[in-house]
């Protein structure tokens, strides 16, 4: 059978574990380009994010959700609700867990809630790139009898070990199916939501425990303003003007995201535009600003208002 004879197979697959086993470090190292923000702060995800692997002979839709855990406010239970309600929307689901850590309380709730759904699971272990191989089969060997695996896949997201071989796997094991994206489309998210969260994503690296999960951004603002002359590709020469609104409930995590005389904003903005010029593929100019809403994660006008949008809270 000749390569444009074969089968083309197509499903979409979502991703599910404890936070922080790096579901969204494997996200973005499929689609080859960051569609999901990465923090060494748990529950850094708070949507699905959509991303799409396309070949010739496939397309995968990742749709990578929050993780689950025991909710506390109502921001935590629009965020486990969203990772669960995904298990009933899919072709097939890959449990991630992290290779470092004992199967826990967490683990064996996710596995509790897989049992209640009829579709393809796959164990997939990763960060084996941070544990001594000898390591291995003691973990393998905690999750071995859990559940009725359709396949078990060690990786490591990070240095991509294994994940292309768990990959031609998968697509085999989908259906034969349409296209349901076009070939160089990597996420269906408008591209406000991606940048939202690009700067959200270095708040939280830039600021770590001293504002936890207080923040939202919210994008007031995305317009294209044509500038003399043209690129070096010839394209219009264009400038994108962002601006965005970062939002805390506290005073005192205003002072440290703007820090002493505006610096770590401004340390904020530099690296969020150096990510989101190469995915808007124009120059950016990006204004930030910081304001106070208390209690904003326990309001659902201001849950709705910066994106969270579900029945469920």
């Amino acid at each position: 059978m000749t390569q444009e004879q074969q089968a083309f197979h197509s499903g979409f697959v979502a991703i599910v574990g404890r936070p922080n086993v790096g579901k969204s470090t494997f996200l973005n190292r499929v689609i080859g380009q960051k569609v999901a923000i990465m923090s060494n702060v748990a529950q850094t995800t708070r949507n699905k994010i959509q991303g799409i692997y396309t070949t010739n002979s496939e397309q995968i839709v990742f749709i990578d959700t929050p993780g689950i855990f025991k909710p506390s406010s109502k921001l935590d239970e629009f965020m486990v609700n969203s990772a669960i309600s995904t298990l009933n929307e899919v072709d097939a689901v890959l449990f991630m867990v992290n290779a470092q850590e004992t199967r826990g309380a967490g683990d064996n709730y996710i596995i509790d809630r897989l049992k209640d759904i009829h579709k393809p699971v796959y164990l997939v272990i990763n960060k084996i790139d941070q544990i001594h191989p000898d390591k291995l089969l003691s973990v393998l060997e905690q999750y071995k009898d859990a559940l009725e695996w359709k396949e078990v896949y060690p990786i490591s997201a990070l240095q991509g070990n294994n994940v292309d071989e768990f990959l031609s796997q998968l697509s085999k094991d989908l259906p034969e199916g349409p296209q349901y994206y076009p070939e160089d489309q990597i996420t269906d998210h408008p591209e406000r939501f991606v940048v939202a969260e690009l700067v959200r994503e270095k708040v939280l690296q830039l600021t770590r425990d001293e504002v936890p999960h207080s923040v939202a951004v919210e994008v007031e603002s995305m317009k294209r303003e044509s500038r003399p002359g043209k690129r070096a590709d010839g394209q219009p020469n264009e400038l994108v003007h962002i601006a965005a609104t970062i939002i805390v409930d506290r005073t005192s995590q205003k002072g440290i995201i703007i820090g002493k005389g505006g610096k770590m904003l401004k340390e904020i903005g530099s690296r969020a535009r150096a990510d989101i010029e190469p995915l808007l593929g124009d120059r950016v100019y990006l204004e930030l600003w910081v304001k106070v809403v208390q209690h904003w994660r326990d309001k659902p006008s201001a849950l709705r208002e910066y994106g969270y949008k579900s029945q469920d809270y």
